[in-house]
């Protein structure tokens, strides 16, 4: 029996594309809506950078599917903070699963926890960073949780924007 997933993935085949967090915040799980927590700079960074053409409120997330943005977690069954959560339902089997079966054109971590958990390493580099030959190429941000404040820097999000923009013009 599988446990069902606190908030669905934004996710089909075509995207330009996906980001991964670790799991659902509480405040996220309660409101049903991803990225919600007091101080969280999702939604914000995904405007200031140029994702999105004005910054959406978390309850408008699945307005991102016709931008080409989707969204899922390494974690979809446990909500609360990172060290809440038991190690084995972050699941790297299943997002690869995933990025296999929907094969997006870029993958974002939104955190170096989620990216080092699917990676198996301790601390990927913000930026492009090598993964298994047959996934999407895979980039990793800096958390938007407002817990992560100490490490926030919004230049891997502008140098994410400005790739997903160059291969836009160069697959047109």
């Amino acid at each position: 029996m599988t446990r069902a997933e606190i908030l669905p993935d934004l996710l089909r085949p075509g995207l330009r594309l996906l980001l991964c967090g670790s799991a659902p915040g509480r405040v996220s799980a309660l409101r049903g809506a991803p990225y919600a927590g007091p101080g969280n700079k999702f939604w914000d960074i995904l405007h200031f950078a140029g994702l999105t053409p004005r910054r959406f409120a978390p309850e408008e997330y699945a307005g991102l599917d016709a931008l080409g943005i989707g969204l899922t977690n390494l974690c979809t069954t446990a909500a609360g903070a990172d060290a809440a959560i038991p190690a084995a339902a972050f699941d790297a089997a299943a997002l690869a699963a995933k990025l296999r079966r929907f094969r997006p054109a870029l993958v974002g971590f939104v955190g170096k926890n989620p990216a080092a958990r699917f990676l198996g390493v301790r601390a990927p580099p913000f930026g492009p960073v090598p993964g298994p030959p047959d996934l999407p190429p895979l980039f990793v941000l800096p958390s938007t949780s407002g817990l992560a404040c100490r490490s926030w820097d919004p230049a891997p999000w502008h140098a994410l924007a400005e790739r997903v923009r160059r291969e836009a013009v160069s697959a047109a």
